[in-house]
């Protein structure tokens, strides 16, 4: 499968890896922050700081105001209007509720004002579902009027998803990404400029070879890292993995080889070590808030969606998430699989035909 050259080649390249033990080490330092900040979240929604101003006298207003503050859904402030809507520009409300002067019982879905801080787009979403939740209850309790039906959650995991658990699988796959590209984009322009390219021109070494060598080299590396950082988030953080490691790593290696090939097309295209830096940044900065890394990608405006489920590194989130969080196997993720196999196919052909020995930057 692979020759003899490609595997002296990569014996010589990780070396030349091990070599850079400083960059080695702070690689780590990304991950283990993020993680070690997400840790202490327990992925319980605070509750909302909501404003409630009653003009009315009614006794069903009163008992409107003492039912939603009563609600541990919200954190509520009373007020003057005036006084509130200030607090809600200046962001020490989410929400203010304005109870008119003729409230009555029977004008409840009509009558209340609610102020909203649309700039808040983040929690906009969320602050008025539960509104007209607790609203709906506390109307039925007012009412005196009994539910239809009750639901009955049952969770068929038997198991609670803390945030830093859905966290861990994007935050290596970002790894993934951000060490293959720095492994074979900055370092291609790094030989090329120092000549050991225009060196190896004059060899019987095929680019194909040299670019199957640094991506086994670079793939020990990254696997060797990735386990630390795994290691740390399963023994100190207590992070739970279901699915099985053999996929998760399967999962790793097809991530690394996909950016690896796509880190020598960034080398091919920038031939300085200050462009491939900005390529880089403008290939991997993106993606790391569009892919899925810290929220579900539903969150998302739905126009883009379709772009982003395109992305490389939304395909290996999707990949490493179905197998850590949802204990998935390889045959439960065909749409995964295509997006691997076609990114594995595209990244390693650009690679091939992108790469030049001997062109350097004047």
């Amino acid at each position: 499968m692979f020759s003899k050259i490609q595997f002296h080649l990569a014996k010589v390249f990780l070396k030349i890896f091990l070599r850079d033990r400083q960059s080695i080490i702070f690689s780590l330092f990304f991950p283990f922050v993020f993680m070690g900040a997400f840790s202490f979240t327990g992925g319980e929604v605070d509750p909302f700081n909501i404003g409630l101003v009653n003009n009315s006298t009614s006794i069903v207003a009163k008992n409107f105001s003492e039912l939603i503050s009563s609600d541990s859904l919200f954190n509520v402030t009373k007020g003057n209007e005036k006084d509130l809507r200030s607090g809600l520009i200046n962001g020490e409300q989410s929400a203010v509720i304005i109870i008119p002067k003729d409230f009555q019982l029977n004008s409840i879905s009509g009558d209340l004002r609610l102020l909203l801080d649309k700039s808040q787009i983040r929690q906009l979403r969320s602050i008025k579902e539960s509104l007209g939740q607790s609203l709906l209850s506390i109307e039925r309790e007012l009412r005196g009027v009994e539910p239809m039906f009750v639901l009955q959650t049952e969770d068929v995991k038997a198991r609670s998803l803390r945030y830093v658990d859905f966290l861990l699988p994007g935050i290596l796959a970002f790894m993934i990404m951000n060490l293959s590209i720095a492994g074979s984009g900055y370092n291609i322009v790094e030989y090329r400029r120092r000549g050991i390219l225009k060196r190896l021109f004059v060899t019987p070494i095929q680019p194909k070879d040299f670019i199957i060598s640094i991506v086994l080299a670079r793939l020990l590396i990254v696997i060797m890292q990735i386990s630390v950082t795994l290691s740390f988030a399963i023994f100190f953080i207590d992070v739970k993995i279901l699915g099985s490691f053999l996929s998760l790593y399967i999962m790793i290696i097809l991530g690394s080889s996909i950016f690896l090939c796509l880190g020598f097309c960034l080398g091919s295209i920038a031939k300085t070590q200050e462009s491939v830096r900005a390529v880089g940044g403008l290939v991997t900065f993106p993606q790391l808030f569009l892919s899925g890394v810290f929220f579900p990608i539903s969150s998302m405006p739905e126009i883009i969606q379709p772009i982003i489920h395109i992305l490389p590194l939304t395909v290996v989130v999707k990949g490493m998430r179905g197998i850590a969080n949802d204990g998935l196997s390889f045959a439960d993720m065909n749409i995964v699989l295509i997006g691997i196999v076609a990114w594995l196919v595209i990244s390693f052909v650009l690679a091939t035909k992108l790469f030049v020995w001997k062109k350097v930057a004047n």
